[in-house]
């Protein structure tokens, strides 16, 4: 019975997240008026706007990770325990990422500058994406999960030139070498030489 109320509230995480979203002022789709499934790259103005892009990767890691910590660290909570904190901290995210104080975060790295949080139809694919972490890493094998970790880090760092690791880094201590690397892609960069 417990696993009915959850998925009940796991499915009403996407209108809270998509209402809350709305009533605050943010767009429903992308104002340039198109819905594309995938933004190539972080430097688009579509970006954080559409279905997908970059940091898709890193919402995936969000639930991946709560379900190794519901696996490894809090094993007697069980699924149900863990479903519980993916909802929340899913739902959490997608609204306090969106506060003034969190944008401004943000903002406040280069790589974010002019950043006006998602779009209703990004921030719920989010959720949905991270909702799809969770539920692989529970099924899976850890050092399948573990591996997939390293590979979804090392695929958006790499080509989309920031993931989790080096926006958590830029946002806490930033490094002016990690800035000046992920701004090479940057068509809009101002050249020094």
């Amino acid at each position: 019975m417990a696993r009915t109320y959850l998925n009940i509230f796991a499915l009403s995480g996407l209108f809270i997240i998509g209402l809350t979203l709305w009533a605050w002022g943010q767009p429903l789709i992308c104002t340039c008026g198109d819905i594309k499934l995938w933004v190539p790259t972080i430097f688009d103005s579509g970006n954080s706007q559409h279905i997908a892009d970059w940091y898709t990767l890193s919402h995936i890691l969000h639930g991946v990770l709560i379900a190794l910590l519901g696996r490894l660290a809090f094993p007697r909570f069980g699924f149900n325990g863990a479903f519980l904190a993916a909802i929340v901290t899913g739902i959490g995210w997608e609204v306090i990422e969106h506060t003034n104080w969190v944008l401004d975060a943000f903002r406040a790295t280069t790589i974010n500058a002019g950043y006006h949080g998602d779009s209703v139809l990004n921030a719920v694919a989010d959720y949905v994406f991270m909702m799809g972490g969770f539920f692989a890493a529970f099924a899976l094998r850890i050092p399948v999960v573990l591996i997939g970790v390293l590979g979804l880090e090392l695929i958006a760092g790499v080509f989309g030139r920031d993931n989790l690791t080096l926006s958590t880094i830029q946002l806490i201590a930033p490094i002016d070498a990690i800035d000046t690397w992920q701004q090479e892609l940057n068509p809009n960069a101002v050249s020094s030489e």
